[in-house]
Order: C-alpha cells, then structure tokens, then sequence
C-alpha cells in the first residue's frame, strides 16, 4: 500500500477532537494525522499530548507547515468558507465539515477554487453512508420504483434542551451560528432528500425563531416543496419535540419506500400506479401491494467511511461520499427556506442568493452577544 495521506485537523472543538480520533484509530489506514489547529493555547497543548502531533495557533500557520497533503476543516460555520479556501490554494485537499458555508455565494467561491486549484473538496455528510438510504438511492436510481410523486420528511428527534443553547456565547446567534435546525442538525436530512429526489423547483417555508428556546434562530420549521415533474415535498423539523420522530416516506409510480426505526418498508405494486388509475373498471379496488422489509445496520464508523472514501478520491480517483458541489446544493436549499420565510412568500429556485445575504447580514447586525 502507498503511504497514507497526511492530513491536518483545523478546529478542535467535539467534532475536531472525535475526528482526530477516527483518523488515529485502526478505520482509516490511508490518512495519517500529522497536524492540528486551535486558537486556545490551553487546548493546543492538551493536543500535543493527547494525539502526538503538533498543535498550531492558526489554520494558516497549518496550512503552511509543509505537514500536510490535506486539512479536515471542524471551525464554526461562518469560517468555513475562509479556511477551505486558503488551504486550496494552498495545494491542499480539503475535507469540510457541514454545512458547506452559511451562504451559498461562499460556497460557489469555495467549489470555483478546488476546480481552479485541482484539488479535492469534500463535505461531510456521512449519514449518506447509513446502508438504509443507500438502498433507497439504489431503488430510486434504478428505476424500479418509478417517478417520485410525493416525498415526506418529518425530522423532529434533534431534541435539544435549553443548556445546550446556553452553553456558548456564539450557539443559536445570527452572528456566531449563523442559523438554527436549518444550518446546525438538518443539513444531513436537506442533503439526503436532494441525494435521493433531486432539487424542488419552488420552496414555501415557515421558519420559526426561538419558538420553543430562548434563542435568536429558528427552532422549528415546516417547509413545502414543488418539483418540476409535479411532486411535491414536506419537510419538517425541529428541536423542541420530544421524543421526536425520523420518518421519510417516498411514495413513487410503483409504490412507496419507508424508512423509520432503522427499518427499511419496501411497497411494490405489480403495476404503476397512472397504469392502474385509467385501467381499472374496480370504483374503489386496489392493487395488492408487495412489501418487503430491510432492517439496517448498526452504523458505527460512518465518519471513517467518509474519510476513507476522501482518500480513495484522492489515490484513486474514486467517487467522494459528498462532493463541493453537494455541500453547495444543500446550502441552496437551506438558503431558500430562509428567504421565503422571512419574505413570507414563496420562492423560486434557484434563489435569489445576494437578497439572501442582505437579510442575513442585517440579522448579523442586530445580533446579540450571550453572556
């Protein structure tokens, strides 16, 4: 085997510091961990002796070590874009955590300069690894299920109590986070539903600000989707039910698929259904309806799984679990539920993008600092 990529870890916050684990574990055998970044001295030198590497004040300092063929960036979200961008040019790969960037318009920065630089950029989304909605994307893709006509999401089990919010000054601001569910938990769910039915054409989005926590961002969120072949799409999402529900129901020409309590429903009728509604001299007969059921399997290394699929892009040229580009189509996507709820209308894809930013940045400004 060829020497494993050496790679550096910016931010070493929850998500940092697990990573930097995964990389020294025994599931990711073509990366290395050579390097580490955090502004906190005390945290710098905690890394030093917890993983063996060294620790750097900044992500430049990192970046332009010499160290490193490729960076895993784990900074707040407004930092991403800056970060990821520098290291391209750089000459370094890059590996960004969710989401992308907090507006699309970083996000075409970012994707122009890996092209331009001819590096890899990828995004992590690993819950594109959960083996369950990767048969969903296999039936979906085959076409044996048919055309999508309905799609379905209620995500409402990102449950999080009032001390989660209060534990940083930057959590659930404008200015430190830049979102709530939106842009915090459900960027894994905008990406899979993107993944598995394409994107909607027009949006309709209901984003409720600190309804259920003292809070400055949407906590709640109910959004409408149109396609362009004429299905439609609920979303709904939230941090304040308890104990939540992760249902998504696809219901398609040839039947439906439902995934919920890690078990996958396959519903398969033995013709489409436009074929049986204009055949059927039955007023209120049915066809029968096959069902199977898949149950999933326990996920235990999706990160690693992101991580080796990073390498093997990079050694081999083989397909990333999620590309620049898919970072950017879900901030699309975020993006425009933001703007048709705060214009309270709805709104037409793509979005208008530097309308968006203007609202944002003036949320920005009124933002408040936490004590």
């Amino acid at each position: 085997m060829a020497k494993p990529l050496r790679i550096g870890v910016i931010g070493l916050g929850n998500m940092g510091a697990g990573h930097c684990r995964t990389l020294q574990g025994e599931n990711t055998p073509e990366l290395k961990l050579t390097a580490v970044s955090t502004r906190r001295a005390q945290r710098r030198a905690w890394a030093e002796q917890e993983f063996g590497v060294p620790a750097f004040p900044t992500a430049e300092a990192l970046t332009g070590s010499g160290l490193c063929d490729a960076v895993l960036v784990a900074v707040p979200h407004y930092q991403h874009a800056e970060i990821t961008i520098d290291a391209l040019r750089q000459g370094l790969h890059v590996l960004c955590e969710k989401p992308a960037a907090v507006a699309s318009l970083a996000a075409h920065e970012m994707v122009d300069t890996a092209r331009e630089q001819g590096k890899a950029l990828g995004v992590i989304f690993n819950q594109r690894t959960n083996t369950l909605y990767r048969e969903m994307k296999r039936r979906l893709s085959s076409g044996e299920m048919g055309a999508a006509k309905r799609v379905n999401w209620i995500i409402t089990d990102w449950y999080r109590p009032q001390a989660y919010y209060n534990s940083g000054t930057w959590r659930a601001t404008w200015q430190g986070d830049g979102g709530g569910v939106l842009l915090n938990q459900a960027p894994h769910q905008l990406d899979l539903l993107l993944w598995l039915c394409g994107m909607p054409v027009r949006v309709r989005a209901f984003c409720h600000e600190h309804k259920w926590h003292d809070i400055e961002v949407e906590d709640d969120v109910t959004a409408y989707l149109e396609y362009e072949n004429g299905g439609t799409g609920v979303f709904v999402t939230s941090t304040g039910d308890l104990p939540g529900t992760n249902r998504l129901e696809i219901s398609t020409d040839r039947g439906k698929l439902l995934c919920e309590n890690n078990t996958l429903s396959i519903h398969k009728l033995p013709v489409s259904e436009p074929e049986y509604r204009q055949s059927s001299e039955n007023f209120f007969g049915k066809p029968s309806v096959e069902i199977t059921e898949i149950k999933g399997e326990t996920q235990h290394n999706q990160y690693a799984n992101v991580m080796n699929a990073f390498a093997a892009h990079i050694l081999r040229g083989e397909p990333l679990t999620a590309t620049g580009q898919d970072g950017l189509d879900e901030l699309m996507l975020s993006n425009a539920m933001y703007l048709s709820s705060w214009l309270d209308r709805p709104v037409t894809m793509p979005h208008d993008e530097a309308l968006f930013l203007k609202l944002l940045n003036q949320r920005r400004a009124a933002s408040k600092q936490k004590e």
